[in-house]
């Protein structure tokens, strides 16, 4: 588009987006509670392995999510794809809000709960590829670095939003209200938003042109007709990068367990770390997104991601040798800042080198894989390596070989920087 996109256009693309993302997070934040209250167990270890287990279950169905609502969103449009999710994530949260606890309605009630998490995983997964792509198509020349950068600033609000929640439901309420009903707060706020972005999702213009009903794919010329196979070896790649920056957002966000755990900090402390990282993310990924604008995707997506690779192990070798605020903080913001700037070049690059007929569907995949694989992964693998090594160092371990082969990955990916994109 050549003209200043209003901004409610832009809100209406993330808004969704954020509360999606703060939904996700809030449920691991009240893990504890949500499996006292649905997953009751002899002790309470077992309760919170089932809350976090179901916790998983989300990302399971990413991928199906990914390529059921982004094939959707290829065929009929961006925006009833995007209305889809948000009309998903709203069943979810309203059942998680509303379910009675176990000791009211027994079996009943985690099944409930169960089946909420696999909506919600089904929306997650196929909400990043429509709201990443419109922003895309909808952005004026030489700035759709800078409007794809929002996709990425919105979980970082969402991180942000969640978190601050969180400290202050647990400032305000005793552990008992907590347990009792306080955990359902967030959930209900969710839902009051919800409305919100419904509405200026439904306002939104299509950027996808002519959709499916009135072009078949019998009725498409030949060369139009592209399958998701045909493009199967560069969707690897996009996973192989999207795994270095998930690994590394997910390392990130294990950072508040790590500083209670291993470092012995107290818990105000480590929670503000995830407060931290949110600003981080949000600030970096709008940066990553201006600088992929002025000097292209592939230096953008290269240079954080290789000094990420470089800095991890001594970062976490100095708060092994020095523990303290500077070097908790330092550290995260290092993996939430460089991990932002480089993933946001990353998602602008990956669908401007995919044909508009499975721009969506390619990158949901790429995303929707590489996340459920890493991300579901990453903080049992992090707590692995520390229970195996005993070393407070180890998880950098993981980081760095991640990162090595997303740098990798990201070599043989070409430059998109002023691609025509076709309509």
């Amino acid at each position: 588009m050549a003209g200043r996109v209003p901004l409610k256009v832009v809100m209406a693309a993330v808004a969704g987006n954020a509360i999606e993302f703060f939904d996700f997070i809030v449920y691991a934040y009240f893990a504890v509670y949500i499996g006292q209250t649905f997953f009751p167990a002899k002790t309470e270890f077992m309760s919170l392995l089932l809350s976090v287990g179901v916790f998983g279950v989300g990302f399971v169905f990413r991928p199906l999510g990914g390529v059921l609502i982004g094939a959707y969103a290829d065929r009929a449009g961006r925006k009833p794809a995007m209305l889809l999710t948000i009309a998903m994530i709203t069943v979810g949260t309203l059942a998680l809000a509303f379910t009675p606890s176990y000791a009211s309605i027994g079996l009943a009630a985690p099944i409930i709960v169960v089946v909420c998490r696999l909506v919600q995983g089904l929306a997650l997964g196929g909400e990043v590829g429509p709201a990443s792509v419109f922003l895309i198509e909808i952005a004026p020349e030489g700035k759709r670095g800078l409007y794809s950068s929002w996709q990425l600033a919105s979980q970082g609000l969402a991180a942000l939003a969640a978190s601050g929640c969180g400290l202050l439901m647990s400032y305000l309420l005793s552990p008992a209200e907590l347990a009792a009903w306080g955990w359902r707060v967030p959930f209900l706020l969710c839902l009051v938003l919800i409305p919100v972005a419904l509405y200026l999702r439904h306002t939104m213009p299509e950027t996808l042109q002519a959709p499916a009903p009135a072009r078949t794919a019998a009725a498409m010329p030949k060369e139009e007709r592209v399958r998701v196979g045909s493009h199967g070896g560069f969707i690897l790649l996009a996973v192989l990068v999207i795994m270095g920056a998930t690994v590394s957002t997910y390392a990130a966000n294990y950072m508040t367990t790590y500083a209670i755990n291993t470092l012995h900090f107290p818990a105000s402390t480590a929670l503000a770390a995830t407060v931290i990282g949110g600003v981080s993310t949000f600030l970096f990924a709008l940066l990553g997104g201006w600088l992929a604008d002025r000097h292209g995707r592939r230096l953008v997506m290269l240079l954080p991601r290789l000094l990420l690779t470089i800095v991890t192990w001594p970062l976490f070798l100095l708060i092994d040798l020095w523990p303290g605020v500077a070097t908790l903080y330092a550290t995260t913001i290092a993996l939430t800042g460089l991990t932002a700037i480089s993933a946001t070049a990353s998602l602008v690059a990956i669908p401007e080198l995919l044909p508009r007929t499975i721009r969506t569907t390619g990158l949901a995949i790429a995303y929707a894989v590489g996340v459920a694989l890493f991300g579901g992964s990453t903080q049992f693998v992090i707590t692995w390596l520390l229970g195996v090594t005993g070393n407070p160092s180890s998880p950098a371990w993981y980081v760095t070989a991640t990162s090595l082969i997303s740098l990798l990955a990201m070599l043989a990916i070409p430059e998109s920087r002023g691609r025509q994109l076709k309509r």
